[in-house]
């Protein structure tokens, strides 16, 4: 089996039917999905978790996806936005295109189709680089070197890019380092509120920051597993 992580999507509709037969389609292919209603529910979700895709509905009540896409752009997120939509006339999907989405696919649609689609936007995704900066504060995990006042992580006068989900962890662990930080705090630090989705999320985020400062991910040294309590990071 890989150890590599599965990329996390967060797939958003107001359609209960849709939303579950899209969350267990996109899992049966490899993919952690977590599920949202409406664009409130997925504001909370993005502000907790991090994604690496957005499969959103154009039309929902309250604010609709075209609209959300927008504000999202406009706060600054950079996340892949792929729009769902039984609208398919070019004015529909020119809006969608012109709020910031990344493609636009229309219901109905084939599930094959969806798929190549997220291939398609994860692969033109871009790798940004964390500027480097001198350390003040710091904890020591082996040749690595965490700036608790930054909030980054080094190799030597190397940045270690850490993604904002990998931050908030970091910087949850390094406030209470050498303590046991319970799951259950971790879920709600992270995700605002509890669901199932969320808790095998935090899981996936855990293993993702082990293999950024752990030499050996599966026997972990700094970040351990306490068993049937939680967490704790363990500095030299």
């Amino acid at each position: 089996m890989s150890d590599t992580a599965p990329l996390h999507l967060l797939v958003v509709d107001d359609d209960d039917r849709i939303r579950g037969l899209l969350q267990k389609f996109l899992i049966r292919n490899g993919y952690l999905v977590t599920v949202a209603d409406n664009a409130a529910r997925a504001r909370r979700l993005l502000a907790g978790l991090e994604f690496d895709l957005l499969v959103l509905d154009v039309m929902m009540p309250g604010e609709d996806g075209v609209t959300l896409t927008r504000s999202l752009r406009e706060e600054g997120h950079v996340l892949p936005v792929l729009l769902l939509t039984a609208r398919g006339e070019s004015a529909n999907r020119i809006d969608g295109l012109e709020a910031g989405a990344d493609d636009y696919l229309v219901k109905p649609f084939e599930p094959r189709e969806l798929l190549l689609r997220i291939h398609a936007i994860l692969r033109r995704v871009p790798q940004p680089l964390k500027p480097a900066a001198p350390p003040s504060r710091s904890l020591m995990l082996g040749p690595l070197r965490y700036d608790i006042d930054r909030s980054e992580l080094w190799q030597g006068d190397q940045p270690v890019r850490l993604t904002s989900t990998e931050v908030a962890l970091m910087r949850i662990f390094a406030a209470r380092s050498g303590e046991v930080v319970a799951r259950d705090e971790l879920i709600a630090e992270l995700a605002g509120e509890e669901s199932q989705s969320s808790e095998r999320a935090v899981d996936v985020q855990i293993t993702r920051l082990r293999r950024k400062i752990e030499s050996d991910p599966k026997q972990p040294r700094y970040l351990q597993t306490i068993r049937g309590e939680g967490y704790r990071l363990a500095p030299e």
